[in-house]
């Protein structure tokens, strides 16, 4: 699913990875950890494709496709979900609005139309619904005036939506209470046929999940066991 080779990663004029590489395979679990500004959050920042972090060296390679030169946008229409630790707040941009217009870039992109609007309706309400999300919460600003913790339901009801192949959570149990922290991992576990890079330092968490892989990364490499 995504294969990164000989990844060097730049913010100004600071190298904050070197010499990355590493493979995910389809459908895995895979866990990154590390200390406290390893460099975690750069490398998947990179991999989402956040311009401010200038690839020196190496490749993304996503689903077979070489993304090293792709911008985020693209990125996130061929299947690359980026759950952020600090996400920003818009005001006066509905929650619908928001997953309205995503939805429907992903299925103009996929499909060539967008999507039906009783379709959308449909799952958004299920979604909805699955994730005890209030359907007051719909017509309320993006992040604005939400908590750690509903900002992350909000997260999961975007990922539910928009099915991704690839999903890379920086810290979701971060902020988030033991009930939100087992919806998150009931959530990724129903998802089969999404592959999942997550960053986590809570071993609970972690148990949760049953990653499949780990890497581990140490002032900006991966450490070889």
């Amino acid at each position: 699913m995504l294969t990164i080779k000989n990844l060097s990663i730049n913010y100004g004029d600071t190298e904050l990875l070197h010499n990355i590489d590493l493979n995910i395979e389809h459908g895995a679990r895979h866990l990154l950890c590390g200390h406290n500004g390893s460099g975690k959050s750069t490398l998947v920042q990179a991999i989402a494709g956040n311009p401010e972090y200038k690839i020196t060296t190496g490749d993304i390679i996503f689903d077979g496709k070489n993304i090293t030169n792709e911008n985020a946008t693209t990125r996130a229409l061929l299947g690359i979900f980026l759950g952020a630790q600090h996400v920003p707040e818009i005001p006066g941009l509905s929650v619908v609005s928001f997953l309205k217009h995503s939805c429907t870039a992903h299925s103009n992109f996929n499909n060539g139309h967008p999507p039906a609007m009783g379709q959308f309706l449909s799952e958004l309400e299920s979604a909805r619904e699955q994730l005890g999300i209030p359907s007051d919460w719909l017509q309320r600003s993006m992040n604005v005036g939400f908590s750690g913790g509903e900002r992350k339901r909000l997260m999961l009801l975007r990922l539910v939506l928009t099915k991704p192949k690839l999903a890379i959570l920086d810290e979701p149990d971060s902020g988030a209470d033991t009930a939100t922290q087992r919806l998150i991992a009931d959530t990724i576990n129903k998802m089969p046929n999404t592959t999942f890079l997550f960053i986590s330092h809570q071993d609970a968490f972690t148990k949760m999940l049953s990653p499949t892989n780990t890497t581990t990364l140490s002032n900006g490499k991966i450490m070889i066991r």
